[in-house]
């Protein structure tokens, strides 16, 4: 490898450590946002608001996601002329988003009717306001990331996500405080924190842009052999990954939405109990959803090499890395399932009250093995965008998501009020989740050569059975102190299973320090 392929290596291993560390830190910020907000707001409040952000972020993850990689795409391929390039894109995105809002105010009333909550109405209108302001704000991340200026990005990520946490704790504490609605209070404090964040990310755009060689020459590299295109092919090439990542924020909000419906049908009118039933959901999903949210970052750093490898026609080097990231993968997936299986009244405890963990211990043991199956089900998708089959990667997805429909739909209508209504929707999404993996590995199979080997799997389910079974002889009642240490016990016991059986090895080892010396 010469020098100038070792400095962007280097800058791009730098680079994706800074937009994992961002991404912890959101994660964290998260979890800091969703343990306080039930006791600023009330826990009926945070469900209120539960159902609000389940519809909101569908159409807020797609803004985000498609304008940042339409962006950053558009950028580096334009060179020294994206400052113009940049300017058209913006425009074109912010009346996008424009659009969007403008549709999704007006559909306020009917989502609540469908959720069965009038009390919403007011804080989904409002939300509308934030997907404009992520118009104007996601393309900023996109030019930063098409200047590979990945600092910068990690940067405003860790400044937003200290804003939005501010905003919907402090301003939904502020109107309880004055007998207000807390749900209102803290949708205006979301939208008070995507507006601020627009004038900072701007101004740190605009900041001198002096590249580094190395920054230069991973540029070059992303710009090669590409030349700029005329706005009807950028929304050509926007189309797919909109509609991907519509399907993706889809899947992940469809079950507690449905799940907010049918609450509201069997609640005899009592919509306080039928929120505080939610609020109980999305404090299982902010567990189950963790892995997702710490592998998708390295998703972003494992396989960008898979479209060059499949370009130069080294089909068994596009083996190698799929297998050897999707294998890794899977350990980590594991790893973090393991012990939400272990332990899910410790973890819910130590993080919401004791009656959130005696009511959700159930369906959070339940959800997440379906998460950690969907972590590895996005892991597969991304392979096979990566090797040119987006509009593949997008059908699984759709069927995902109309699977996870049927499902939660034909179970948890039929259940009854309350918990049971909860570990069907867990039991639905499960089922659709491992489903859609089983055919998402076939294909990744039939398109790469490989996926997770058999044998690895086989290791890494025997390892969590294991550790799961070894949680419920945890102590339960030791205070939260003592939770991150008995978490550390059930991971290591894990991580032995799979030293004994020797699916991890010194290579594995090397692999890990040789990513993270980058």
């Amino acid at each position: 490898m010469s020098r100038a392929d070792e400095r962007v290596a280097r800058n791009a291993g730098r680079g994706g450590l800074a937009v994992l560390g961002a991404k912890v830190f959101f994660v964290m910020s998260g979890l800091v946002q969703q343990t306080v907000l039930p006791r600023a707001i009330g826990l009926s409040g945070y469900g209120a608001l539960a159902r609000v952000l389940a519809l909101a972020n569908i159409l807020n993850n797609v803004v985000v996601s498609s304008s940042t990689q339409g962006v950053s795409r558009a950028v580096a391929r334009a060179g020294p002329g994206h400052p113009r390039v940049f300017r058209a894109t913006v425009k074109i995105h912010t009346a996008i988003a424009l659009a969007l809002a403008a549709m999704f105010a007006a559909a306020a009333p009917w989502l609540a009717a469908f959720e069965g909550a009038p009390h919403i109405v007011r804080p989904l209108v409002l939300t509308a306001l934030v997907l404009l302001f992520y118009g104007i704000y996601a393309p900023i991340i996109g030019l930063l990331n098409g200047r590979a200026q990945f600092v910068r990005q990690a940067f405003l990520d860790i400044v937003f996500a200290v804003m939005r946490t501010t905003g919907l704790i402090g301003v939904g504490w502020i109107f309880v405080r004055n007998g207000g609605s807390g749900v209102l209070g803290s949708a205006l404090g979301f939208v008070l924190a995507a507006a601020c964040i627009v004038p900072i990310a701007a101004r740190l755009a605009r900041m001198p842009f002096t590249p580094s060689v190395s920054e230069e020459a991973t540029a070059r590299t992303l710009a090669q052999g590409v030349q700029e295109t005329s706005a009807r092919d950028y929304l050509s090439q926007l189309a797919p990954l909109a509609a991907m990542q519509f399907f993706t924020s889809a899947v992940m909000q469809v079950d507690i939405t449905l799940l907010g419906h049918f609450l509201s049908t069997r609640a005899g009118g009592d919509l306080k109990a039928a929120d505080e039933w939610v609020a109980v959901y999305r404090a299982c999903q902010l567990f189950a959803f963790l892995p997702y949210q710490l592998l998708l970052s390295v998703t972003q750093v494992l396989f960008p090499t898979l479209a060059r490898a499949k370009a130069e026609g080294d089909l068994e080097g596009v083996r190698r890395y799929v297998e050897r990231g999707a294998r890794l993968a899977a350990v980590a997936c594991g790893m973090m399932v393991s012990v939400i299986v272990a332990m899910p009244k410790l973890l819910l405890s130590f993080a919401y009250s004791p009656d959130v963990a005696a009511r959700g211990e159930g369906p959070l043991r339940i959800l997440a093995l379906g998460q950690g199956a969907y972590t590895m089900l996005a892991i597969a998708t991304t392979v096979l965008a990566s090797l040119g089959r987006e509009r593949l990667s997008a059908a699984i997805t759709l069927a995902t998501l109309v699977a996870m429909t049927a499902a939660c739909s034909f179970l948890t209508g039929g259940a009854a009020f309350g918990v049971l209504q909860l570990r069907a929707t867990a039991i639905g999404t499960s089922i659709a989740l491992l489903a859609a993996l089983i055919v998402a590995g076939a294909f990744v199979r039939k398109e790469a050569g490989g996926f997770v080997p058999g044998k690895s799997a086989a290791r890494v389910v025997f390892a969590l059975a294991v550790a799961g079974f070894v949680g419920g002889f945890l102590p339960g009642d030791q205070g939260r102190l003592l939770t991150p240490l008995l978490a550390v016990v059930v991971a290591a016991t894990f991580i032995l299973l799979l030293l004994v059986t020797r699916e991890l090895t010194k290579t594995d080892l090397a692999a890990i320090r040789m990513i993270r010396g980058r």
